[in-house]
């Protein structure tokens, strides 16, 4: 079984999401073990408790330089022995050296379709509020594995989502969350941990 960190720090609707589609019979070779927040009191610590999953707070605003906490961050994950690392709606940077250690099983999602609207600063309404602004038709979610980059790891899956007349960066958030970013997630971690758990039974066989 894939051992899962789900990283958060805020209301973790997309934690649920995960939660959610695993209850439902999906992710059938991952398990979410463990959930740390970068900030006390996030309700997504509350969801992962009514699921008995194990949650940590390592808060960001405790370390004064940005690779002592993803160094707390990493001990914590290797604690755990976690084999895959998702973040939903982690606001916080991580290191090229953290991203490094753990190539290719970090994900991330994104409420735009990359390259728009993506990279520093865009975070949260302020996606939406750019796609409103551009005047797009079009905008979406985008899956991707985690580099020192902000979003500028490999594109997994993307999803795009109408906008429509009359919206506002609320309910174009609202939307998207509903039509792609709890759809594509947990599809993202289901796809990862069956070719992760392959890749560890072939290893076992050699």
């Amino acid at each position: 079984m894939i051992k899962i960190a789900v990283l958060v720090s805020g209301g973790g609707s997309n934690l649920q999401a995960i939660l959610d589609y695993k209850a439902a019979g999906h992710i059938p070779n991952g398990e979410v073990c463990l959930v740390i927040s970068s900030k006390q009191g996030a309700y997504a610590l509350q969801r992962a408790k009514n699921h008995q999953i194990d949650t940590l707070v390592i808060e960001r605003r405790q370390f004064s330089k940005n690779e002592d906490f993803c160094a707390a961050l990493k001990g914590a994950l290797q604690a755990y022995q976690i084999d895959l690392i998702v973040l939903a709606g982690f606001m916080c940077i991580l290191t090229k050296e953290f991203t490094d250690f753990y190539a290719g099983r970090i994900i991330n999602v994104h409420p735009s379709l990359i390259p728009s609207f993506c990279g520093e600063g865009y975070y949260g309404l302020r996606v939406h509020q750019a796609a409103l602004d551009y005047g797009v038709k079009v905008t979406g979610a985008t899956v991707h594995f985690v580099n020192e980059i902000t979003d500028g790891g490999k594109i997994l899956l993307q999803r795009a989502v109408e906008v429509q007349e009359g919206d506002t960066p609320e309910t174009l958030q609202k939307r998207v969350m509903e039509q792609a970013e709890w759809i594509l997630l947990p599809q993202a971690v289901e796809m990862l941990s069956d070719t992760m758990e392959q890749t560890k039974k072939a290893g076992e066989r050699k």
